[in-house]
C-alpha cells in the first residue's frame, strides 16, 4: 500500500508525525510513547540533529519510540543520518507502519 503513494504523500506522513523529543502539540499517546525522560543535554541534542536530518533528508525523522529512552533514540538518529536518502525514506516509512501496526494492536 505504501508503495502505491506518490512521493508527496509519503513525505506529507513523515512530516505530519511529531518530532522526536518534541514536549508541545503533543497527543496524549504521542506524550506516553516518548516517555519522560528530559535530560536537557539530550533533548537540546535531539532538536539540534532533527533539524540536521530534516535538512538532509527533506522530511521528519520517524523512529518506532514506545517506551525506549531518548538517548538510545539519539544514537538511532546518528546512525540514520549516515545513510543515503532513498534508504532513509524505506526505513522511515517502515517506522511509520510500526507506530501504526503498534497504535492499532493496543486499540
Amino acid at each position: 500500500m505504501l508503495a502505491e503513494l506518490s512521493a508527496a504523500d509519503k513525505l506529507e506522513a513523515l512530516d505530519a508525525h511529531p518530532a522526536i523529543g518534541a514536549r508541545a502539540g503533543l497527543s496524549e499517546r504521542s506524550a506516553a510513547e516518548q516517555g519522560a525522560d528530559a535530560d536537557p543535554v539530550i533533548l537540546t541534542e535531539l532538536a539540534y540533529l532533527n533539524q540536521v536530518y530534516e535538512e538532509k533528508f527533506g522530511f521528519r525523522f520517524v523512529v518506532f519510540v514506545n517506551g525506549r529512552q531518548k538517548l538510545e533514540i539519539l544514537g538511532v538518529l546518528r546512525g540514520r543520518l549516515e545513510r543515503t536518502r532513498e534508504e532513509e525514506l524505506e526505513t522511515a516509512l517502515g517506522e511509520l507502519v510500526a507506530i501504526a501496526r503498534e497504535r492499532w494492536e493496543r486499540g
